[in-house]
């Protein structure tokens, strides 16, 4: 498709086109009451002067008589060479007595005396002029035609066509000039968009579509759009990474399990060692199943499809349920547990409470995991301006600064041997779940040990479900 056919295809063209229409139609409408409201005034102008110089002339006549009469329009038509008054008197033979007409105009008249008439006129390129004049009939059988030319009205009124028609051109010229111009600007501009989606599809995930500095609405667009492709390279490089780290972290396990199963097969044991081969089986399954729950439940909040579950919930019986259940582990692993928690009223926000239930799950195995004996780990909930703030504290080995951001992405260990149990993927899911529900996670120094900490948005704050749907 040419550029011109494209451009004459494009929606801002045809719109252009419909507006061109309205406005020509407006514009005539305009004209065309200028036209008659200007032609009507200078039709009753006319008519009034008309009446005039009848009224004047019937009381000379009344006055003076015949004479008088005759004189009066002699006097008249011929004061002025460049007056257009027209005059005629006739006897009731209709022979003409006075006046500038030579004979009496073809036609008949109106009920109300008018008639209107071409004369002959060779000072103009036509030819001929139009009269316009009111018939009087006197004693004695005498008629008496006052009027006047209207060669002002036909000047106007054909100024007034003309105008119109230059500027039905004009708007149609400037319209079309317009349309196209404006049209050939956005489709540079959708067509830079339709570029870099090319190149994106093709493989160039780097690519963003630029921005004018204009502040407009391309410009928002764009800074949506990039905003989406950024999250999308952020999706892909996450899934492959989450291809890589499943081919390392589900590989051994899965061949540490087969190995097992094929020894077993292949030596004679008794029957305990057959149920602590069962066991370690069972205990390598569940790591593996765990990590895939993980998995899935990190896609979900991606996904957003834990929305269709957001109901308010209280962070404060939310934070009794994990105390009621972590406190006596955290006893069990030789742990002081603290749970407290600062004024209930006001705390309600909208989400998923399982999911919440388990990122904060998350941050307490974790705390528990690494705390030393006779440490503390601290489940506390706050309130910072308009967010609730949700932490878990404990005394361990914490995190360095250059790790905290590290850490929140799939499978990241820092332990290099991975020895300890664990596939990595707790801290992720906290961040995914926290972005579900418009929040944030940081992760700070607890001198010692580590505060980790989720910050969500109070429902009282008018975002709700549709706004924690766009910040996640």
């Amino acid at each position: 498709m040419t550029g011109a056919h494209r451009l004459l295809k494009s929606r801002t063209f045809r719109i252009t086109l419909i507006y061109l229409c309205v406005l020509i139609f407006a514009l005539v409408a305009l004209l065309g009451a200028v036209y008659w409201s200007t032609t009507a005034a200078v039709s009753r102008q006319i008519e009034s002067t008309i009446d005039a110089e009848l009224r004047g002339l019937a009381e000379q006549f009344n006055q003076r008589g015949l004479v008088g009469l005759i004189r009066a329009i002699e006097r008249r038509a011929s004061r002025d060479e460049n007056d257009r008054a027209l005059y005629l008197l006739t006897d009731s033979g209709g022979r003409p007595l006075a006046g500038n007409l030579d004979r009496w105009p073809d036609g008949p008249a109106d009920a109300e005396g008018w008639v209107t008439f071409r004369m002959e006129n060779p000072k103009t390129a036509r030819g001929f002029d139009f009269g316009r004049a009111r018939v009087f009939t006197l004693r004695g059988g005498f008629r008496l035609l006052v009027g006047h030319d209207v060669r002002e009205e036909t000047f106007v009124a054909g100024l007034i066509r003309g105008t119109l028609i230059w500027a039905v051109v004009i708007v149609v010229a400037a319209t079309l000039l317009g349309g196209f111009l404006l049209s050939r600007s956005l489709l540079s501009r959708i067509e830079g968009v339709n570029r870099i989606s090319r190149e994106i599809m093709a493989g160039d995930f780097s690519r963003r579509v630029p921005e004018t500095g204009g502040g407009d609405e391309f410009d928002a667009l764009a800074r949506n759009l990039n905003a989406m492709l950024d999250q999308i390279e952020r999706l892909v490089g996450g899934m492959k990474q989450v291809s890589d780290n499943i081919a390392h972290d589900l590989r051994s396990p899965l061949a540490r399990l087969r190995s097992r199963l094929e020894l077993s097969l292949l030596e004679e044991r008794d029957e305990e060692s057959y149920r602590a081969l069962v066991k370690e089986t069972i205990e390598e399954t569940d790591q593996i199943l765990r990590t895939f729950n993980a998995l899935l439940s990190i896609a979900e909040a991606e996904a957003g499809a834990a929305r269709e579950r957001f109901a308010l919930i209280d962070p404060a019986a939310l934070i009794e349920d994990l105390g009621d259940l972590y406190g006596p582990l955290a006893e069990e692993a030789g742990l002081s547990f603290h749970s407290g928690k600062a004024a209930k009223e006001g705390f309600e926000f909208i989400g998923d409470r399982d999911l919440l239930f388990q990122a904060l799950a998350n941050l307490i195995e974790n705390a528990i995991k690494f705390s030393e004996n006779g440490g503390e780990v601290s489940l506390t909930l706050a309130r910072e301006g308009s967010h609730i703030l949700l932490s878990v504290g404990d005394h361990g080995p914490g995190i360095s600064a250059e790790d905290r951001a590290h850490v929140l992405e799939r499978f990241t260990r820092l332990e290099p041997s991975r020895t300890t149990p664990g596939s990595g993927l707790g801290l992720a899911l906290v961040l995914a779940v926290a972005r579900l529900h418009g929040g944030e996670v940081r992760l700070e120094d607890n001198q010692p040990g580590l505060l980790a900490q989720i910050l969500l948005p109070l429902a009282n704050e008018r975002r709700g479900v549709r706004g924690l749907a766009a910040n996640g």
